[in-house]
């Protein structure tokens, strides 16, 4: 068994360790972006497979590293954990659904609610002790689902009809657009920006650079918002005007 993790802030690669340490410390947590993840994947027949959820939908580099590799997924076992803000519907039904079309089988789905890492809007924004709090409780639901997990019985949070419905009208279907491809709207404020490289490292798209003495963005955003969160200048923003908040677990 393996377990691979796309994580914006780290919120979903906590959930995974914690996941993982109860169900079996010996296994392996791979990142989705590194470079010998799939070769990674080939050698194990059961997957715990966790990411973050925006607009009750996969973020575009989740959906390329399931399609892009659709011949890797055959008769592999899948454990999806999906992390969110608030709500998702079918968080982990929309990976499943790729999955099971690339001919592998779903073990179970985990819905874990966390606390909110996009740093420039004002919406789901909680004070710290709320923020503990909802770690406390996705800790509890990891607890039981390795339980129900371990006993034959795993959690299928996000897998059924109604929960598909849920996710497509919740929110999937008004903000289609939003995940579909990489964004171009990143903007840097040049009179902010040191220039320190710190947002280049974190990005998993390689899409920031420092070019002719000033940080770049080429268009290739997943809006996983590592980049916002580490800037110490605050210089970043993605969706919103100015950063009210950073937040990393």
């Amino acid at each position: 068994m393996i377990g691979i993790y796309f994580s914006g802030t780290g919120n979903t690669k906590y959930c995974l360790e914690k996941f993982i340490a109860l169900y079996d410390k010996s296994i392996e947590i791979a990142a989705l972006e590194d470079k010998d993840t799939i070769e990674k994947v080939a050698y194990h027949k059961d997957i715990i497979f966790a990411y973050p959820i925006y607009y009750s939908n996969l973020p575009k580099i989740v959906r390329d590293f399931i399609c892009e590799n659709s011949d890797i997924w055959k008769g592999k076992r899948i454990f999806v954990i999906a992390t969110m803000g608030l709500f998702s519907g079918d968080g982990a039904g929309v990976s499943a659904r790729l999955f099971k079309r690339y001919g592998a089988q779903i073990w179970g789905g985990l819905h874990l609610k966390m606390p909110d890492c996009i740093c420039d809007v004002k919406a789901l924004k909680r004070t710290p002790a709320q923020n503990k709090q909802i770690v406390i409780e996705a800790e509890n639901c990891i607890k039981s689902a390795v339980y129900n997990l371990k006993n034959g019985t795993p959690t299928k949070n996000g897998l059924g009809l109604w929960c598909h419905i849920a996710g497509l009208l919740g929110q999937r279907l008004w903000f289609y657009r939003k995940t579909q491809a990489y964004s171009d709207k990143i903007q840097i404020n040049a009179d902010t920006c040191i220039r320190c490289g710190k947002c280049a490292l974190v990005c998993p798209m390689n899409n920031l650079s420092l070019s002719e003495g000033k940080m770049t963005a080429n268009g290739r955003c997943t809006l996983c918002y590592r980049c916002v969160n580490q800037c110490s200048k605050k210089a970043i923003t993605i969706l919103g005007k100015q950063v009210i908040f950073q937040h990393s677990v």
